[in-house]
């Protein structure tokens, strides 16, 4: 299967956006923004496509996963680098959900969701959304409803990001549930 041009261009972005802005030659700030025109440039030369294809690519992004004002671009969540998005928490709905495989439940509940090699756990409003995030990887789904809503009690900070992921730094185990089959359909 060829993956499309837009697509490659996105990975792309999301990689030189979220972990590794040296391969683009970009510096982020400590807010994450990148100068857009330099990557306008970088995209050019790398896939070439003009500066309307790449405005387009953002806008039309299904995930929102980039933000684009005036002449800086950043990523809305999902970095591996050190920066601060600058949200301000928000109070979450009183469950959110997490979607993963089957084969990392044993971990997820002796340690808890872990941020990894990310910043934030990633957490959905919604069933439908971590079904999606869930059926990314190979292997048998699993969706787990988070009680964010206690976590919020007991001093957690929740963030929305820009794109409508919403973000945290830890979900302890005590807080996960595994939804089973009937509850996810």
């Amino acid at each position: 299967m060829r993956v499309s041009r837009d697509v490659q261009i996105s990975k792309f972005m999301s990689l030189v956006l979220r972990h590794a802005p040296e391969e683009a030659g970009l510096v982020l700030d400590d807010n994450g923004w990148a100068d857009f025109d330099q990557l306008c440039r970088v995209i050019e030369t790398r896939f070439h496509a003009p500066k309307p294809d790449v405005e387009r690519i953002v806008a039309e992004n299904p995930k929102k996963r980039f933000t684009l004002e005036g002449n800086r671009i950043r990523a809305a969540q999902g970095h591996s680098v050190a920066i601060d998005l600058d949200l301000s928490p928000s109070a979450p709905p009183d469950v959110l959900y997490h979607g993963t495989k089957l084969e990392f439940l044993g971990p997820i509940f002796e340690q808890g969701l872990k941020s990894q090699s990310r910043q934030h756990v990633h957490l959905s409003k919604d069933i439908a959304t971590a079904r999606i995030v869930a059926a990314r990887r190979k292997g048998a789904d699993a969706i787990l409803a988070v009680d964010s809503a206690t976590m919020a009690k007991d001093g957690t900070l929740f963030f929305l990001s820009e794109n409508g992921v919403w973000l945290t730094s830890h979900v302890p185990s005590r807080y996960l549930k595994q939804l089973t089959e009937q509850e996810v359909s």
